[in-house]
Formats: structure tokens, sequence, C-alpha cells
């Protein structure tokens, strides 16, 4: 096999304190490859900026004027983080041979990424980086995630066991993610769902340099939720489930309370009553908001609309300079910059 193409698509969303540092080992580690005749020297770094409120994208347009190796996409709105991961592959699958995903944060371990390249040569067309263990992580979030690949793996979601988003996929299962057309993207589900021959690395995860986690624990729990509600309505048939043991134990305790009034044992309780409202009364709540997420979902799915928004478009651009020459409102949002014509 020839050298590849390769492209690193690294989704940034108010990375400003991290992607100096960011942008310097990656370039430094492509560039390694590069001189080796590892990879093709068309190789690229693709920054996308997923609707930042800082600095991160002037720090993603100052380095492409720089440098050929690092490429910026803006998207115009914040998108999510698998969005922005979404518009990132599937820009780069038009020059590149493979991709590989990655968080700016740099924790997933780059040293790895030879031997993604390595397996791609020998023909696999997904690569996925796993974790060895989660030693970085708090007892609750460890905990968390363990349960979550659990249960997932019981609702019958094929998931890979402590991998996230940081992957390899060829120019062909990029292709075939393409068609994957739903609104409610969970892309660790959707990507073993392709088939092609694939394969894991497994790392050790690093500690954060700079910056602020994106993923605080309300955005883990809805992301969590979001992957199980996209993949399974196992949670619909538990609520079944739930509410036929429940009329059952209704019928039984139902016969138990006639039997003591034919006896006349019976004796008014408000206490009982009140608790088996309040619990019917919850259970019912629960049911009618889970199957509330579900009809949302769908609606969602119906209406169509693009997953993500792209504003500038520096990977596809011979030369970044040329958007000196746009209109006025473009050159206010470079404003600062010409100094590095």
């Amino acid at each position: 096999m020839t050298t590849p193409v390769v492209t690193l698509v690294v989704p940034c969303y108010n990375e400003e304190a991290v992607l100096p540092y960011t942008m310097e080992i990656l370039q430094q580690y492509l560039e390694e490859l590069i001189n080796e005749q590892f990879i093709s020297n068309r190789s690229k770094i693709l920054f996308v900026d997923d609707g930042s409120k800082d600095q991160t994208w002037n720090l993603i347009y100052k380095a492409a004027l720089k440098t050929e190796i690092i490429r910026g996409l803006k998207l115009a709105g914040n998108a999510g983080h698998q969005n922005a991961l979404l518009a990132g592959m599937f820009a780069a699958k038009s020059t590149a041979d493979c991709v590989i995903s990655l968080d700016a944060d740099l924790q997933d371990d780059i040293s790895v990424i030879r031997e993604f390249i390595l397996k791609y040569k020998e023909g696999y067309e997904i690569v996925y980086g796993v974790r060895r263990k989660r030693d970085t992580d708090t007892l609750f979030k460890r905990k968390t995630a363990e349960g979550f690949y659990k249960l997932m793996g019981k609702m019958g979601v094929n998931l890979v066991y402590n991998h996230a988003d940081y992957r390899l996929m060829s120019k062909r299962s990029l292709e075939e993610l393409e068609r994957f057309d739903e609104v409610n993207l969970f892309l660790r589900g959707i990507v073993p769902l392709i088939g092609f021959q694939s394969t894991s690395v497994y790392y050790d995860r690093k500690e954060r340099t700079a910056g602020e986690t994106k993923y605080p624990l309300k955005k883990m729990l809805s992301f969590a939720f979001n992957g199980i509600t996209s993949f399974s309505v196992t949670p619909i048939r538990f609520v079944l489930l739930t509410g036929c043991t429940f009329f059952f134990v209704s019928l039984i305790v139902l016969s138990y309370f006639l039997v003591l009034k034919f006896f006349g044992r019976t004796e008014i309780g408000w206490t009982s009553l009140i608790a088996s409202i309040w619990l019917i009364g919850g259970l019912q709540l629960m049911a009618i908001g889970l199957i509330g997420e579900y009809i949302g979902k769908v609606y969602q799915e119906s209406k169509r609309r693009p997953k993500y928004i792209v504003d500038i478009d520096l990977f596809n651009l011979a030369n970044p300079k040329q958007l000196k020459n746009q209109d006025d409102a473009e050159d206010l949002l470079y404003n600062g910059l010409s100094e590095l014509n």
C-alpha cells in the first residue's frame, strides 16, 4: 500500500486555553510521520470550530495562514460535539484515505496514531482507540461509565467497551457513515453498525493540560440518555412490564382485601390509599415522559433539518489568505490578522 493521506479531525468548542499547545504537538507529530514517509505529505490537521465564543477560531485561522498542514472549518453555530465531528470527517473524506478523530485536549495518547495507521495498512477499515483503564477518572465517573456500557450491552446495543470518539475510519467507511441520515446521532453506536473489518488499539488516557472539560455531569447524563433512546426501545418495554407487574400485584392485593372484607376485618386506611395514589401517579408521569421523549425524537427526525451549517471552510481552499479578499463583513471577522499576510 502506498503512503496514505491522513487527516486528523479535531472538534473544538471554547478551547483557546489548550489549542496553541495542541496545534504545536499535533503538527510536530504529523510532520514526523511525513518525514519518515509513513504517511503522505498531503496529510492535514483539520480543526472544527463548533461555534466557539472565545478566540478559538482566530487561533485556527492564524495557524492556517502560517502552515499548509493546518486547516480549519467554522460552523455557523454550536451544533454539538457529535455533529462537529461529522462535519470535519465528511469534509476531510474528499481528499483523505483515512480520517482520525480526536479531542482537542489531547488526553487521548497521540503516540498510538502510528498503530492506527499500521492497522489501516493491514486492511482494517475502522480502528477503535480503547482505554486500558480509567484510573484518571473519579470513582463516580468510572462506575457510571462502566454501568452505562453494561446497560447498553444488555439492551442489545453493540458498543466498544471503554471507547469514546478516538478512532480511525477509512474513506469507504465514512461514505457508508454518511448514509446514516438520522438527526439523533450516537456515533459510538452507529460506527459498529457499518460492519467493515475493525480492530482496537489500547492506550492510557492522560490528564487534561489546560482548560475545562466540555462534558460536565449534566452533559454526560444527557449524552448517555440520548444514546439509550436512540438505539433501543427497551426503556418503553420496561415501563410496559412495570405497568403489567403493578396491575397483577394490584389484583392480588384487591383479592386479599376482598377476603378481609368478607370476614369483616377491614379498616379504613388513609395512608395506604395516599401512598398507592402517589406511586401509581408517579409511574404514569414517568411513562408519559419516556414515551414523549421517543415521540420528540420522531418529531426531530421528521423535520429533516441539517445537522450543521458550515460558515467558513479553510480545508478545501488552496490558500486561506484568499478569504481576505471577501466582503467587509468577513474582513471584520478577521480584524487584527493582517500582519500575518
